[in-house]
């Protein structure tokens, strides 16, 4: 293979507001614990009974090597491009323009499918019925939005405050449902045979697809190569723990019941607290919902915008305003409004919200699949790190094969990318040229 050539970093105005540790802590556990955990327990548990347990721990464990090569990535070569620079500087150009369209379209399904599943919650839990939900959804889709355009730092700090809050209301959770937990709801342990972990480890990955999201970021961080680290370990011990102590809740208070439900976490509530359980569900479903809404929409804009600046999508989404660390406002905007798109088509039944939740994890797989490959390139031989990403890109391979039918829209998304830039006539700039670390600042064309 053509080594591809290393460019020379330009120097640029650093933004006066950068991101530490705490606001990317919580912006990372934003995207990754998403609306997803409100369902998936109990799709697992359909799957596998108490051994879906199994797939959790499995999947809390492999998704470490992904984590950390997506850090390793980001501190060595922070830019907006996220996943598509590291493609880029691994494989060139071509590679690098498809991954993009994978994310930045696979945001607004995403977001869309993210913010229904809150919807609903919210809707059953106030007694509205499942017709507000996409009401619900659009609503969640414009405050996040707002809050971008508001700028990074004030998405940050709603980010802590909403991840905070959800942090305690799961923890309450698990904590007033504990004691109602009966060992004779985990037996038999595998009622479906060891193959049915396997099939509830495919469906759980949706709750582990958006270590990605905080490669967009990385740019913003103040010391990318010294915080992300800790933001991902951060990251990922407080999103399992939470995530293994409420399957285990799950299964241990619903027990057959687990499998039969599409708002386990209700259930679970209303075990330990009684009546007041649809209230506090709607609100940890609202932040959720929020979370990782705003944490999308923060990573997607700045995609599109260095995808505009490298020839990948039209140049009109590289940001409208010269000062560096703003808001890449028309690619957000492009963004928000394909997702409120999808959200009124699902609305009116044009599309599901299960078909939804499969493209998603298609595009997401696709571009974590990339990211792990690129990294197994980039970071250097013999390095535990190179060797994480080996462990990262067999797993994200086993799990891919798992999307069917649904890596069709992927495909279709990556003839896009090479159409757009053959009709285009000219190569991406990319980081084949002199890249920006921050994807908001205009660059010459």
């Amino acid at each position: 293979m053509e080594k591809v050539r290393q460019p020379e970093t330009r120097e640029v105005a650093r933004p006066r507001h950068r991101l530490g540790v705490r606001a990317g802590t919580a912006l990372c556990v934003g995207a990754i614990l998403g609306p997803g955990v409100l369902t998936l327990p109990s799709s697992a548990a359909a799957a596998a009974g108490p051994a879906s347990l199994v797939a959790w721990v499995g999947l809390v464990i492999l998704s470490l090597p992904v984590a950390l090569s997506f850090a390793a990535l980001g501190g060595r070569y922070p830019d907006g491009g996220g996943v598509a620079t590291y493609v880029h500087r691994a494989f060139g150009a071509a590679a690098s323009a498809p991954v993009g369209w994978w994310f930045y379209w696979g945001v607004p399904i995403g977001v869309s499918s993210g913010a229904l599943i809150g919807g609903e919650y919210v809707a059953l839990a106030a007694g509205w019925g499942p017709g507000a939900a996409p009401m619900i959804a659009l609503l969640v889709l414009v405050a996040a939005a707002l809050a971008n355009l508001a700028g990074l730092q004030m998405s940050g700090r709603v980010q802590l405050l909403m991840v905070g809050l959800l942090a305690v209301l799961l923890l309450v959770t698990i904590t007033v449902a504990a004691g109602h937990v009966q060992a004779d709801n985990f037996r038999p342990f595998l009622p479906q045979g060891w193959t049915s972990v396997g099939s509830a480890a495919s469906v759980l990955f949706f709750a582990f697809a958006g270590w990605e999201a905080i490669s967009h970021l990385s740019a913003e961080f103040a010391a990318p190569r010294r915080d992300l680290p800790k933001v991902t370990l951060l990251s990922w011990g407080i999103v399992s723990s939470l995530y293994i102590g409420l399957a285990v809740v799950t299964i241990g208070v619903l027990g057959g019941g687990a499998g039969r439900t599409t708002t386990p976490l209700t259930l679970v509530l209303e075990a330990g607290i009684g009546s007041p359980a649809r209230m506090v569900a709607a609100a940890v479903g609202l932040f959720l919902t929020f979370g990782a809404v705003n944490a999308y929409l923060a990573g997607g804009a700045r995609l599109g915008a260095a995808l505009g600046r490298d020839g990948a999508l039209p140049r009109t989404l590289v940001s409208d305003t010269s000062e560096a660390g703003t808001v890449p406002r028309r690619s957000l905007v492009v963004i928000t409004v394909t997702g409120m798109a999808i959200t009124l088509a699902a609305a009116v039944n044009v599309i599901t919200l299960d078909t939804l939740l499969r493209a998603t994890s298609a595009c997401l797989t696709a571009v974590t699949m990339a990211g792990v490959v690129a990294a197994v390139v980039l970071l250097p031989r013999g390095s535990a790190l190179r060797t994480s990403a080996i462990i990262g890109s067999v797993v994200i391979a086993v799990v891919l094969g798992f999307c069917g039918l649904y890596l069709l829209l992927p495909a279709g998304l990556a003839g896009g990318a090479v159409a757009y830039r053959a009709l285009r006539g000219r190569g991406t700039a990319g980081p084949d040229r002199t890249p920006v670390r921050n994807s908001s600042e205009r660059s010459s064309p």
